[in-house]
């Protein structure tokens, strides 16, 4: 029998004890939980040095609103617990998963509908959207429909969460068009911000003076119509600008950025 390895991931303790002890009494389900996103991702990594990765998340859509666990008896299945630090978001911790292992298929459990942060969580990478009361035997489909390369969403979802689809591709569509507007100097600038550089550290990465760096920000704001370094930075990530890496070289002086 082919066992499918779930984790569950919800700070609402009482929740996630009954959920995973539900989902243990499925013959070909094991499953563990997590009260924090941290401590799922620590929950991840271990499996892996174990050989034993998961195969789907079950991740609150609410994940980090509870202050602390409830305190209990001794639950079926052990709660991993976690501190603050970290991602604590649940659609934050589904794209971390995404980027990381992406082979883990993710679904977000939700209090109710909510079309826009539906399509948020498709969008970090979630595979689908189900109701927290759903029935066992639902919430199983998911879980086996994941695994095969499906997307599950409530059927009164589907137009809304189409309906912003629609409208953050058209977001996207723009702020392409605008960063294409970006000199190659200005978006390697554009880049630095997005990594959170501030303009004297721009500076020595780029072997530029404090002055020119302000201009060549100035000059981005300006392009694309924002007047922060955080609205800035929004639209450079919808456009799928990434952060410059920070480990690597700097861009050597007299380059063609220059």
């Amino acid at each position: 029998m082919v066992r499918i390895r779930v984790l569950v991931v919800d700070d609402h303790r009482i929740f996630a004890e009954s959920l995973a002890a539900a989902l243990a009494a499925e013959p070909d389900v094991d499953v563990s939980a997590a009260g924090s996103g941290p401590a799922a991702l620590r929950c991840l990594e271990r499996a892996i040095t174990e050989g034993r990765r998961f195969d789907v998340l079950l991740v609150d859509a609410d994940l980090g609103s509870t202050a602390s666990a409830l305190q209990g008896t001794r639950p079926a299945v052990p709660v991993q617990e976690g501190n603050a630090d970290g991602l604590v978001d649940g659609i934050s911790l589904v794209a971390g998963v995404r980027s990381g292992q992406p082979a883990v298929r993710t679904v977000v459990l939700a209090e109710k509908d909510d079309p826009r942060r539906a399509a948020l969580a498709l969008q970090a990478g979630a595979s689908g959207w189900v109701a927290k009361d759903c029935s066992l035997s639902r919430l199983l489909t998911v879980i086996r429909g994941v695994l095969r390369d499906e997307t599950h969403l409530p059927p009164a979802l589907l137009t809304g969460v189409l309906r912003e689809l629609t409208a953050a591709r058209k977001h996207r569509t723009e702020s392409e068009r605008l960063v294409e507007s970006l000199t190659p100097r200005e978006r390697e600038v554009l880049r630095c911000m997005v990594a959170g550089l501030g303009r004297k550290a721009v500076a020595e990465r780029l072997f530029l003076s404090p002055h020119t760096v302000r201009t060549h920000m100035q000059n981005v704001l300006g392009k694309l119509g924002v007047h922060s370094t955080l609205a800035a930075v929004a639209l450079a990530r919808r456009a799928g600008v990434g952060p410059v890496d920070l480990a690597g070289d700097v861009v050597e002086r007299g380059g063609q950025l220059a």
